[in-house]
């Protein structure tokens, strides 16, 4: 089986040069492009669609591994897949409104959980359907917010799949390894063309493709004999750079008075290009954070020690949270986006309700 991973990782990564090419032609010829806006950083339109390139090589090269646990198994994760790059492709052409998407990431969840894939961290099946739902949607919202610069989305989705490649063949995870393998081909295929500058965005397609995939890749790792609580730190280490992105829009824009559903130039991203990085440059700098991210789920899940393997959680925690509260704090005057007034905003209204001054810190 290893020696065919190897071919179908190629398999994929060649279709889905060729199938982002194609996509990329048909975008151009039916006018599927995102247009320039002020909350966006591209001054040109630039075709859409590529997350269509990427499902259509992982499909194509998944039974090239020879893995009949995949393909056993697959059938679930491929149906929850393809209903949110229905949901993406729908999005990217016409538009669609925050709570229709947020329906669809809920339904694609519940096609898992009612197909037996779904987190095991509670004796209640409920509360592990309830969990389930909530990781789902909350990576694929992260991973659907992180696509704001050429390449970002794309190269963090193919390092975190790296590293849950290596982590499940570590604990011998074919399933996993298999699927993040052939995906990690896919992603590299298409971030041939997404690169800075981009000839071609995934759109949500290809984010909410991503962050479903990745979701599920977290959920059927399995780590023999590691606690439950340790095991569950490694795809969050995995998928650090998401998270924390997540973590501080949704922040700033409660504080600001944004609405969270509203792009914008306020990710981390953006605020490094404050900080007078290039585009490349930032987005080598998350690379370098989903890296290290990876590298200490690796640690934490290997080492012996539970001293060291809290040492290392415990340091990414806190220079996570060094890092977002730093940015947090950056000037954020033109993000193209609007800002309710200062009455409005929920920091205020609960400030109100505790009797502190609206223009207090925060």
């Amino acid at each position: 089986m290893n020696s065919w991973l190897g071919v179908a990782v190629v398999v994929a990564f060649l279709v889905s040069i060729v199938a982002t090419y194609c996509v990329r032609l048909a975008a151009r010829r039916f006018d599927w492009l995102d247009h320039p806006s002020r909350r966006k950083l591209h001054t040109n339109p630039v075709p859409l669609m590529g997350g269509i390139a990427m499902y259509t090589a992982f499909i194509i090269a998944v039974p090239v591994a020879h893995s009949r646990t995949v393909l056993e198994e697959g059938a679930v994760v491929l149906t929850g897949a393809t209903l949110l790059l229905i949901t993406g492709i729908i999005d990217d052409r016409h538009g669609m409104r925050p709570s229709v998407k947020l329906l669809a990431q809920v339904a694609a969840s519940l096609v898992l959980v009612l197909g037996g894939v779904h987190i095991a961290l509670f004796s209640v099946n409920a509360l592990n359907a309830i969990a389930t739902i909530a990781w789902i949607v909350g990576i694929c919202n992260a991973m659907n917010l992180l696509d704001n610069m050429d390449g970002l989305s794309g190269g963090v989705a193919a390092i975190a799949c790296a590293s849950f490649a290596v982590l499940a063949t570590l604990n011998g995870q074919i399933w996993v390894s298999v699927v993040a393998a052939v995906l990690f081909g896919a992603i590299l295929g298409f971030l041939w063309f997404n690169w800075n500058p981009a000839s071609i965005f995934m759109g949500d397609a290809g984010s909410l493709l991503l962050g479903f995939l990745l979701a599920v890749l977290a959920i059927k790792l399995r780590f023999p004999g590691l606690e439950p609580e340790r095991a569950w730190m490694a795809p969050i280490l995995v998928l650090i750079v998401p998270i924390a992105d997540t973590t501080l829009v949704t922040i700033s824009r409660l504080r600001r008075g944004v609405s969270i559903s509203s792009g914008g130039r306020d990710h981390i991203s953006h605020r490094l290009l404050r900080l007078g990085l290039t585009v490349r440059q930032a987005v080598g700098l998350l690379y370098a954070a989903a890296l290290a991210g990876g590298a200490a789920a690796i640690v934490v899940t290997t080492v012996a020690s539970e001293a060291v393997a809290a040492g290392v959680i415990g340091g990414v925690a806190i220079l996570t949270l060094i890092a977002v509260a730093a940015l947090e704090r950056l000037d954020l005057s033109d993000t193209g986006q609007v800002v309710r007034p200062l009455e409005q905003r929920p920091v205020a209204r609960i400030r109100r309700r505790i009797g502190q001054p609206l223009e207090g810190p925060g």
